[in-house]
């Protein structure tokens, strides 16, 4: 579902197929396509390939393969498979995610998913409703739905940063401690653990206004990059999914791009708890740029420090 960022590059497959491969295994398990009839290598990413894959039936399929076992496919299959039962922004069908048989040619592991054309972002209040509906959808996970749990089904990952998702009955405490500690224990940074931790004490008085905070399906990973449109209507895609507090889904904010017409759409349909909501946007912008830093260092460090700082004081 990224051939909008993929390589332009592209090489049609012979009309055999490599045992073992991803057209083997749609003509074996989605018979209704019927024969793969092309197969388009679409390039990659640092650690998986890319291709789509046409079928006699018109159908047409995205597909990543990796050297790199079934965990990360895994656990977006399952984000994705999420945000497409809430009927709200474009999200492809997953269909498998798994591992590729031993001594396939195309890596070990796996995911297919309906292959969508993406075009450029569309109108913006349209994507802040979408998105707003979206986090108010019922969940379709029973732990978040019926028990009002925080977390995720498995493990994923933000960027190539392991994300847990244990589920946890309270919100502080999870994002506290399967986000902004787990951070801070893996940049192994001192200066940043000991403002993290002045930070971390003042996060029940931040959320005290907003009473029950209800699971909302979140993206993850809301950045310009993973926003776009499929037939003019909105879709993101390249998702790190939980269930959290729905403000959350704006830590990216930062490189996202959003316009006040989003946020005007988006409060429109999930209005605001105005009370230290400056507090607690920060705190999860926080979140990803301590893992910017642990991904990538340089100067993310001093934004954290900056954030913290001026957070361990509210």
């Amino acid at each position: 579902a990224r051939s909008r960022r993929a390589s332009a590059a592209a090489s049609a497959s012979a009309s055999s197929h490599p045992p073992g491969g991803v057209a083997e295994w749609i003509e074996t398990n989605l018979p209704d396509a019927g024969a793969v009839t092309r197969s388009i290598s679409l390039g990659g990413s640092g650690w998986a390939e890319f291709s789509s894959h046409e079928t006699e039936s018109g159908a047409k399929y995205f597909a990543k393969t990796s050297r790199r076992d079934a965990e990360m496919f895994i656990g977006e299959g399952a984000g994705l498979s999420a945000l497409h039962a809430t009927a709200t922004l474009v999200i492809p069908r997953v269909y498998h995610a798994g591992s590729l048989p031993e001594g396939s040619r195309e890596g070990r592991s796996f995911i297919v998913m309906d292959h969508l054309d993406f075009g450029a972002r569309g109108d913006q209040a349209e994507f802040g409703a979408s998105l707003a509906r979206m986090h108010l959808a019922e969940p379709a996970v029973a732990e978040a739905r019926d028990d009002g749990m925080f977390g995720f089904s498995v493990n994923n990952t933000i960027g190539d940063t392991p994300q847990p998702n244990a589920w946890g009955s309270d919100w502080v405490e999870f994002f506290r401690e399967k986000r902004i500690r787990h951070q801070l224990k893996l940049a192994r940074d001192s200066t940043l653990s000991e403002l993290g931790e002045a930070v971390v004490e003042n996060m029940p008085r931040w959320f005290a206004p907003c009473g029950e905070i209800r699971p909302s399906i979140l993206h993850g990973d809301l950045w310009s990059g993973n926003i776009g449109t499929v037939g003019g209507r909105p879709s993101a895609f390249d998702p790190a999914v939980y269930y959290g507090h729905s403000e959350a889904e704006f830590g990216m904010s930062w490189c996202a791009g959003f316009t006040q017409a989003f946020y005007d759409a988006y409060f429109e349909v999930n209005p605001k708890t105005e009370e230290h909501f400056e507090e607690r946007r920060k705190l999860y912008q926080l979140y990803h740029y301590l893992n910017h830093y642990n991904l990538f260092g340089g100067g993310y460090k001093g934004t954290c420090v900056d954030i913290m700082k001026s957070l361990a004081d509210r």
